[in-house]
């Protein structure tokens, strides 16, 4: 069973500061109050959604100050794992910082108390960063955390993570349109029985036989996307499990237009599928479904 933490949004729209880095954001000039209002639409639906396939959210609502535009994107800034532990990231832009809220603390403790805290937020005053389940895609039945190289993502930040929960690093280079991908999560996700990726975006032929090889070894069925489907987020996806545990696999409705039969045939194979409408969060926000999500174990 999935325990999911989102945080509702009160004051979504564009954000410069990562825009420098992530190319899936869009200014698009469109009212940013109509732009806060569509955004807080798409979230409520997407809950309901969850809540009518059974997982189990715990939303949080944002507080307009301090002002935090992507805020609606939590699990950028901490991850859960087992044994009551959470990790809190260094975050590349100032006002990602400040999502870090008393508030979501509060219902963090409520949910899951006791948790002890591991802090790395104080290497961003060293310009160095690692943003949580954007960065790393974590498998955490084989103990392994998949991370594409970038100013978002330090290595050696991440080799300390995988040293404190026993995981085994496996990092590449990632390019779209020539630059590095900004955040692992948008070009792959890791189910229990799959994995879906662009291969096409990692450019090193060295780099992609030694990610087969792990998914062989993981015994992973390989969803290959191409680069134009994964600008349509269809590598933001994320594998949630219902009280029941009965598996479904999230990704938006844009993302969904863009598979293949075959595609969704071999996905369908494992999991049925919960595909909320995104557009406003994906073009303003450059994120999608699963950095929507906080994973809380």
């Amino acid at each position: 069973m999935s325990k999911l933490l989102m945080v509702r949004p009160c004051c979504f729209g564009f954000n410069p500061q990562t825009a420098v880095n992530n190319a899936f954001q869009v200014p698009s000039g469109e009212d940013p109050a109509l732009v806060r209002e569509k955004a807080l639409l798409e979230f409520d639906h997407f809950v309901a959604l969850l809540h009518k396939h059974n997982v189990d959210v715990i939303v949080v609502q944002d507080t307009p100050e301090p002002h935090t535009p992507d805020s609606i994107f939590p699990n950028n800034w901490i991850s859960f794992h087992p044994g009551k532990m959470a990790i809190l990231y260094p975050m590349y832009a100032p006002n990602r910082r400040l999502e870090r809220k008393k508030t979501v603390f509060q219902a963090i403790q409520e949910h899951a108390p006791r948790i002890r805290w591991i802090d790395m937020s104080p290497r961003e005053r060293e310009n160095r960063f690692l943003e949580g389940t954007g960065s790393m895609v974590f498998d955490r039945e084989n103990k392994r955390a998949y991370a594409c190289r970038s100013q978002r993502t330090d290595e050696e930040l991440l080799r300390q993570v995988c040293d404190t929960l026993d995981y085994e690093p496996v990092c590449f280079d990632a390019l779209d349109k020539g630059a590095p991908i900004y955040h692992t999560n948008v070009m792959m996700c890791m189910a229990r029985q799959y994995v879906v990726i662009c291969l096409e975006s990692v450019p090193s032929m060295a780099d992609r036989q030694k990610l087969l090889e792990t998914f062989e070894k993981d015994k992973k069925t390989v969803v290959e996307i191409t680069a134009a489907q994964m600008n349509e987020f269809a590598g933001n996806m994320f594998q949630v499990f219902s009280r029941d545990n009965e598996p479904f696999l999230v990704m938006s409705h844009r993302a969904h237009k863009s598979l293949t039969k075959s595609q969704l045939k071999v996905l369908r194979s494992f999991n049925k599928m919960i595909t909320p409408e995104l557009d406003t969060i994906e073009i303003h926000g450059g994120g999608s479904a699963r950095c929507m999500i906080a994973e809380v174990v």
